[in-house]
């Protein structure tokens, strides 16, 4: 799963998940671009960094026309705070659709010419949000839904010059885990819901990444790929008392 010799552009790709998808790119071989609206605070080894906000469609233009060549998008970009629905107006809540799926659609439609050309791969960075109930964070689900749906439609419109897929993301821990789960002992609590016993390592998701970049891939798209370590323990199965010294002769 080598990309010698090909450009990939990463957005948001100067920290957390970014960040492990951008060392997983370079280690596999790739020239890779990171942009986001602050440059990294420890820079990467390997990397270029263009600032860019990716709600600005005439900056992302600008940007891609730039470009000599691409042959792989990441569209990593994305994120919310906790926020259940009734907390926010409406704008707030339009401004999280905005940044999850509005701007991987801006984004990769600057890209298409230059995919086109190299017959490349977009990586869309999704999430389990995407497919369950999202309490506190509904418009980024809704988002990431959409954002799966729309990377189905571009992978048969695009192709099959342009390979389209989805990374489905469950828990993953980086610098920001603490604001979502707590301290380590909260994390510690969460990582044992999850089947592998642990969240995600941005490396896991690099990892990930680089598959559907890569030529292993190559007949692969419109597919989506759970990285969740086996997703979430069903809650009923702790209710229930079948199978328990409390269910017996029930």
């Amino acid at each position: 799963m080598r990309l010698n010799g090909k450009l990939a552009v990463i957005t948001g790709g100067t920290r957390g998940i970014g960040a492990g998808i951008a060392r997983a790119f370079t280690e596999a071989g790739a020239e890779v671009v990171t942009c986001a609206r602050r440059p990294p605070e420890v820079p990467l080894k390997g990397t270029e960094f263009a600032p860019l906000d990716v709600r600005d469609p005439d900056a992302v233009q600008a940007f891609f026309d730039d470009l000599p060549r691409l042959d792989v998008l990441v569209n990593n970009v994305g994120g919310t705070p906790y926020r259940p629905l009734t907390d926010a107006d409406a704008r707030r809540h339009a401004r999280v659709i905005e940044l999850n799926l509005t701007a991987p659609l801006t984004v990769s439609l600057a890209a298409h010419a230059h995919l086109r050309r190299a017959r490349g791969a977009i990586v869309m960075i999704g999430s389990v949000s995407g497919s369950r109930p999202s309490p506190g964070s509904a418009a980024y689900g809704a988002a990431k839904a959409g954002l799966e749906h729309l990377a189905r439609t571009m992978a048969v419109e695009w192709a099959p010059e342009i390979r389209v897929n989805t990374l489905v993301l469950g828990m993953v821990r980086t610098e920001l885990s603490h604001l979502h789960y707590g301290d380590d002992h909260g994390i510690a609590a969460v990582a044992r819901t999850v089947p592998m016993g642990r969240l995600a390592d941005p490396s896991d998701v690099g990892e990930a990444a680089v598959f559907l970049a890569s030529d292993a891939a190559a007949y692969i798209t419109g597919a989506s790929l759970l990285v969740h370590g086996g997703g979430e323990r069903p809650a009923f199965l702790d209710a229930a008392t079948a199978n328990t010294d409390e269910g017996e002769g029930r």
